[in-house]
């Protein structure tokens, strides 16, 4: 006897007195979740997200679309930044006036290329205020997986008020589950077990995020 069939043998036994329930799957259980924790208004709403994101150590800049182009010239001068990749459906007047050499992500270029890259700038599907969440679906602003994974650096520009929703039930009806979606809370960070934490293992070590208004 193979150790597979010893242990089902086992769940077989434990289960021989269970009642069979032909209760659909779909109802076996209540999902009457609550969709949203109260009505926080527009602009509480964003107040929450900016929190939430600062205390997973992203660092939150607000500016109009007027001033976006401005606003994203001085974060990657301030950086030092001298290469940036922008997915190809990117606004091109967001990055109109940055110095910083363009970077074009290729199907060839390869883990190590994307390494050498200072910074990527990118748009989002949608952002979570309640658990300082951005949303990526790989939409042609948004680009491939990879271009906001090996990059030491990410810029994520968030549309507000019409891209930030208060909870995750709220930001998956506007979700299509079958695109790649990458959920980013913060910079990549993870903990070995003495708590002692380490950034950027996974991901950038260094989120920006762009509160944009009209």
């Amino acid at each position: 006897m193979s150790s597979r069939e010893r242990i089902l043998g086992r769940v077989r036994r434990a289960l021989a007195d269970v009642e069979q329930d032909d209760t659909p799957y779909e109802q076996a259980l209540s999902r009457d979740y609550l969709r949203v924790h109260g009505d926080l208004g527009v602009e509480r709403t964003v107040e929450l997200l900016a929190e939430n994101l600062a205390d997973y150590r992203a660092i939150v800049h607000r500016c109009t679309t007027a001033d976006l182009a401005a606003t994203l010239a001085g974060m990657l001068a301030a950086r030092g930044s001298k290469t940036v990749l922008a997915p190809p459906g990117l606004d091109p007047q967001w990055l109109s006036a940055v110095e910083a050499e363009r970077v074009t992500d290729r199907a060839e270029s390869t883990a190590y290329e994307l390494d050498r890259v200072d910074s990527v700038v990118t748009a989002c599907a949608v952002a979570v205020a309640e658990t300082g969440t951005i949303v990526l679906d790989g939409s042609p602003d948004q680009g491939r997986r990879r271009i906001t994974l090996v990059p030491d650096h990410h810029i994520c520009v968030v549309r507000v008020p019409e891209q930030v929703v208060s909870s995750v039930p709220q930001s998956l009806e506007r979700l299509d589950p079958t695109r790649p979606l990458t959920w980013i809370s913060g910079p990549s960070a993870t903990s070995d077990i003495e708590l002692d934490r380490v950034e950027g293992v996974h991901g950038p070590r260094t989120l920006e995020v762009v509160l944009v208004t009209a």
